[in-house]
């Protein structure tokens, strides 16, 4: 639907569309899967914390190997839970391990075009367009994109569209972008772009509730890394970068049709956030594949749900999520997040989920989720 409105305005051949969509569930399902060893060394990293359900408390994690893509098929013998220091026992069944490409849960993207006038050279813009309609084409029902054309206003950025669910209406806002920027002003998008993932999800077409959980949001910029005029500079918009509670990764795609002396500016950015740096240079062709694997990467998140046995007190917990990769060998990566201990909100949707989660999850028959202490 989106590649057919650019074709109409672009007149060209029709392509064949990606279609298709999995089952989304909410509810834990049983997981039971091989495992496959990652080359080289891998990492996790912990992004949202949601106690809405609590005592049932459910963290999202994003991994990753050496070459920056996602482990595959994890389950719970392949994860460590660890609440203030003490380690849960996988074998009394009081955590549950699923993918996010399983789940109801929403997923935000932010894509950034660069609608300066030199990426009209070789049909730079063009294979840029396509690329963003194929990641639009393939995203999931409940998924969310918004979109950014960097141009010569007084932000540096026109917003084309909010965050919006409905591919006809994204399709329509893109094929609307007018390419006739004289400057880019790369930095004060991204930062912008930044802003709209920490917002509430005011105006956005996900009704909140407990199967559309916005579980992440992500940054997606097609650019060839050559800011002019930015308020921000690269080392300020990296300091922002840092200093995130949430982390919202980059996925940078460098192209352009001349220079590539400004590309290292979108691989810093992109390496700070958590995201990954894709060299495209001149070979556009490559976009519509690369943005295929940032889709993959994004629903491949998992969600650790887990009963918690602490009082609710309204404190914050430390808790940490390690990954054993692969199963058996003994060496777990760990990442520190915090869980609030809140009383869940008196809702019946709420309520249900509890119940039906309490069903699949029952309690530790001697309330006790923690493998024994050294000595016992």
């Amino acid at each position: 639907m989106v590649l057919q409105k650019l074709f109409e305005k672009f007149q060209l051949p029709k392509l064949v569309f990606i279609a298709g969509v999995l089952l989304q569930i909410l509810l834990l399902a049983p997981s039971a899967f091989a495992n496959v060893s990652a080359p080289g060394g891998y990492g996790l990293k912990i992004y949202n914390v949601n106690s809405v359900l609590y005592p049932f408390v459910q963290v999202y994690f994003r991994t990753f190997n050496s070459e920056k893509q996602p482990l595959v098929n994890l389950n719970e013998m392949n994860i460590g839970l660890m609440v203030k220091g003490r380690t849960y026992d996988p074998m009394k069944r009081q955590y549950a391990i699923q993918s996010i490409r399983n789940r109801s849960d929403a997923v935000r993207s932010v894509i950034i075009l660069d609608a300066s006038k030199s990426m009209l050279q070789n049909n730079a813009y063009l294979s840029t367009a396509q690329a963003a309609a194929r990641f639009i084409d393939a995203k999931r029902p409940q998924d969310e994109v918004a979109v950014l054309a960097i141009r010569d206003t007084k932000e540096g950025y026109d917003v084309i569209s909010n965050f919006e669910r409905d591919p006809g209406a994204l399709a329509r806002r893109l094929a609307d972008v007018k390419v006739d920027g004289m400057k880019s002003r790369i930095y004060d998008s991204i930062a912008a772009a930044m802003q709209m993932c920490a917002m509430s999800s005011q105006g956005s077409s996900i009704d909140p509730s407990v199967g559309n959980f916005l579980a992440s949001c992500s940054i997606v910029i097609f650019s060839d890394g050559h800011d002019e005029g930015s308020a921000l500079s690269r080392e300020e918009l990296n300091a922002r970068i840092t200093s995130l509670s949430i982390p919202v990764p980059i996925y940078a795609l460098a192209y352009g049709p001349s220079s590539r002396s400004h590309f290292v500016n979108l691989e810093s950015i992109s390496k700070n956030s958590f995201g990954v740096y894709y060299l495209i240079g001149d070979t556009i062709d490559r976009m519509t594949r690369v943005v295929e694997e940032i889709q993959n990467i994004l629903l491949s998140d998992y969600v650790v749900t887990f009963r918690s046995y602490e009082e609710v007190d309204g404190d914050m917990h430390a808790l940490k999520i390690g990954v054993e990769y692969p199963t058996g060998s003994k060496k777990f990566t760990y990442d520190s997040s915090k869980f609030e201990a809140m009383e869940a909100p008196p809702i019946a949707e709420i309520d249900n989920a509890i119940r039906m989660l309490n069903q699949k999850m029952p309690p530790a028959p001697d309330g006790n989720p923690y493998f024994p202490a050294r000595g016992q």
